[in-house]
């Protein structure tokens, strides 16, 4: 005896009624593509039946931004078309799960374009700023830091003073090393790079290779010249941007720790996390760790653990506004702040975001915050404002910024050596390290 055969699955996503569509669905997934200051930015915009409505999300991955395009038109818009917009959650899992293999930065930098899209969709529906959707503000606005980088500890001073004029408490300092191909402090490598595997090599180690000791000595040199000159009237940020061998790192903080950092940033790569058990045992200094989590299997157990004191993940690269709230508050439960990532290659709809979470989440720190110039402002009319040292939200709906296609399309990708891919650091005798 043969069984009958079953009818195929309905798509579970248009809820109701069998055989009846949502009251509202999405109709279209588009990515686009813009370099308005020539850092490549990928933005999503979800369309819906009701005209007009629309939303936009940051799926910025700019060392590999055309494979974040391809899944959002080629995977993830089939999926999307004809599903309720206002089932978020939904629709983050139903795409999440889509792939199989996932905790991926192409796949989680789509999702969160779409994702952040339907917030401010949702936002937009409700005539609220996101901020208010997820519960109201727990502050007026966020402080945000920026940078102040110089070739010596003279032009650092002299932008510290200048950035401190301009209203900014928060600053995160780094500093060249002479003849190092230092991170932080200009692009020696990144511009000098050929387009073939010898000739790259070869012009990295001409403009410059980079070791450790030299490095971890014109730290605290720096910082010793700093606080005789500053003292605490600034909070100071460094980044070691996960360059320095594990042990060297611990020591670093520890020497460090005189000097009162607001925090130490990346001292070791999510790979060696299990080092944060030995340094936090050894001294004070704050860590903020997190720039480089895809994964809750990465930024879960420190957290648990309480090993840091700040997370400071890319929101596109964990997925979006919808995973980022749930960190957010799962940090607030172990006493760790929130410092979302905000460089260049977070555009400004990503800002936004970040923002909108700075302003509720009652474990907020700081946030990274970039200064744009005129043709960013003029791609994405409602950038957030900046202004005495933070960050503030506009009172439109949704994230309170859009972008106009028009002056998008008059800024397409600049042509990049190695297709804007991170440049080679290599030590003196040739050895790649961590960027």
């Amino acid at each position: 005896m043969t069984s009958p055969s079953l009818p195929e699955p309905a798509v579970p996503a248009p809820w109701g009624p069998a055989g009846t569509l949502p009251p509202i669905r999405i109709t279209d997934v588009r990515a686009i593509c813009t370099a308005p200051e020539g850092i490549r930015l990928v933005i999503v915009k979800v369309e819906t039946s009701d005209p007009g409505l629309h939303g936009v999300g940051c799926a910025t991955f700019t060392q590999r931004p055309m494979a974040v395009v391809t899944a959002v038109e080629t995977y993830l818009k089939p999926l999307l078309i004809g599903r309720n917009p206002d089932d978020i959650e939904d629709v983050w899992q139903a795409a999440f799960h889509s792939a199989y293999w996932r905790n991926g930065p192409i796949l989680n930098n789509a999702l969160s374009g779409v994702d952040m899209a339907l917030w401010d969709i949702k936002g937009r529906r409700a005539a609220m700023p996101l901020h208010q959707l997820l519960g109201g503000r727990s502050r007026r606005s966020a402080d945000v830091y920026v940078h102040a980088n110089g070739r010596d500890a003279a032009e650092v001073e002299d932008r510290i003073r200048a950035q401190m004029e301009r209203g900014f408490r928060h600053l995160r300092v780094q500093m060249a090393v002479p003849g190092q191909a230092s991170y932080g402090v200009g692009k020696p490598t990144e511009t000098a790079l050929g387009h073939q595997p010898t000739q790259s090599y070869r012009l990295a180690l001409d403009q410059g290779s980079w070791e450790p000791r030299p490095y971890v000595r014109s730290v605290l040199d720096l910082f010793e010249r700093l606080r005789g000159t500053f003292g605490d009237t600034v909070e100071m940020i460094h980044d070691v941007h996960e360059r320095v061998p594990a042990v060297m790192a611990i020591q670093l903080a520890k020497d460090l720790e005189r000097y009162r950092l607001f925090y130490l940033e990346d001292p070791f790569a999510p790979e060696d996390q299990e080092y944060l058990r030995m340094l936090r045992a050894q001294c004070a200094t704050p860590i903020a760790l997190g720039e480089l989590y895809v994964s809750p299997h990465e930024y879960v157990p420190p957290i648990r653990d309480r090993l840091i004191d700040f997370v400071r993940c890319h929101i596109s690269d964990i997925g979006g506004i919808t995973p980022a709230r749930k960190l957010a508050t799962l940090a607030e439960f172990f006493g760790v702040r929130t410092a979302w990532h905000g460089p260049g290659d977070t555009s400004p709809v990503g800002h936004a975001a970040n923002l909108h979470l700075g302003l509720h989440v009652p474990n907020f720190g700081i946030q990274e915050a970039t200064l744009w110039g005129e043709p960013t402002r003029a791609v994405f009319p409602g950038c957030p404002d900046i202004r005495d040292g933070a960050m503030w939200a506009n009172d439109a709906p949704g994230l309170g910024i859009d972008i106009d296609e028009a002056e998008a399309a008059k800024h397409p990708f600049p042509e990049h050596a190695l297709n804007g891919a991170w440049p080679e650091i290599r030590r003196r005798d040739g050895t790649i390290i961590r960027p």
